[in-house]
């Protein structure tokens, strides 16, 4: 173990962070003038059931940050197996973005995947500051649940899940 007295480098915590398995996520929104924004993100997590919120984080340095922090809306699209050429395209600066799959406007206006794992329209619930991130707190307003499996990110690269056999699945009691 290092010594607790050394200060940790942002290179460091990023690979100590690198080996935690997070799921993926391409978050969208639409700007005042109708352009496409998005950002790949693993920093992202339910916060609550009632009311439904989600929590993802956007770099500060991040292109498409100025449009994030005007918006009233975004969805949060979980990423499958085959997009993840998609997701590194939204992680790439200067890249054209929208471009790598195939994008709908959904009824809110807001540009979506038509085939991710998962989707999570939300109206902008808060913001709070997280050093070289902003939280963005959704209030989610619809939930679409796809019929793929998410993708997930280890040590820099993706990975999928391996899948339960058919009747193999747990399900815990209701509450």
């Amino acid at each position: 173990m290092a010594d607790s007295t050394e200060k940790i480098t942002g290179a460091h915590f990023r690979d100590v962070m690198a080996s935690f398995p997070a799921g993926v996520t391409i978050n969208t929104t639409v700007d005042a003038d109708g352009r496409w924004w998005g950002f790949t993100a693993s920093a992202f997590c339910s916060l609550s059931a009632d009311p439904p919120l989600v929590l993802v984080c956007v770099a500060k340095t991040a292109e498409c940050y100025p449009a994030f922090m005007a918006t009233e809306q975004l969805a949060v699209h979980i990423v499958q197996p085959d997009h993840e050429h998609v997701a590194k395209l939204f992680a790439t600066r200067g890249a054209d973005k929208f471009a790598g799959a195939n994008f709908v406007l959904s009824a809110r206006g807001l540009p979506i995947i038509d085939d991710a794992a998962s989707v999570l329209e939300c109206s902008v619930y808060a913001r709070y500051d997280g050093g070289d991130h902003t939280i963005i707190v959704g209030r989610v307003e619809d939930a679409i649940l796809g019929p793929h499996e998410p993708v997930v990110y280890y040590r820099r690269d993706f990975h999928r899940l391996p899948l339960p056999a058919e009747g193999d699945l747990a399900v815990s009691p209701q509450a």
